[in-house]
């Protein structure tokens, strides 16, 4: 089960780290035009990515890194998953495992097990922007909010810049 906005909004309150919900209009959730429309670096921006082993045993874990990068799913993602092939899964899939849209993904209160794995580049940051759990709120959050979650890894080159 997916944690609501409600649950989400007591876990941030409950870390003591400082943090702001904003609204989204819901056909500006996507990434690059969230941060065009509301003028938010994209620098800042993280994208929360579902992926899936496409060989052997069915297999996800949910990435997240800058909007400024690309995930490097033929080389990192595919070893960490122990998979010959890796892609991102569907629309429906995402909703299924995470019960949440595309563009509204939240790396935050996460359904148990699922591993949770942070590029590097995203901790470095002074804070980040991530999506709300639906397609009309957006967090920004210090990074080390993503640490406090279950299953999470900072993964080096886990994204590369592209």
């Amino acid at each position: 089960m997916t944690a609501t906005l409600p649950e989400i909004d007591l876990f941030l309150q409950q870390t003591g780290l400082p943090y702001e919900i904003w609204p989204c209009d819901p056909q500006l959730a996507d990434t690059a035009a969230f941060c065009a429309h509301y003028d938010v670096a994209l620098e800042n921006s993280a994208n929360a990515i579902l992926v899936r082993s496409k060989t052997g045993a069915e297999k996800y874990a949910l990435c997240v890194l800058l909007a400024t990068h690309r995930l490097n799913t033929n080389h990192t993602v595919r070893k960490k998953l122990g998979a010959r092939k890796v892609s991102f899964a569907s629309a429906e899939q995402t909703r299924e495992l995470t019960g949440m849209e595309i563009g509204g993904v939240t790396p935050l209160c996460l359904p148990r097990g699922l591993p949770l794995w942070i590029d590097a580049a995203v901790m470095d940051c002074q804070y980040v922007v991530l999506g709300g759990g639906n397609r009309d709120s957006k967090i920004k959050a210090d990074p080390q909010i993503l640490l406090l979650q279950a299953n999470v890894e900072v993964v080096p080159d886990l994204a590369k810049i592209g």
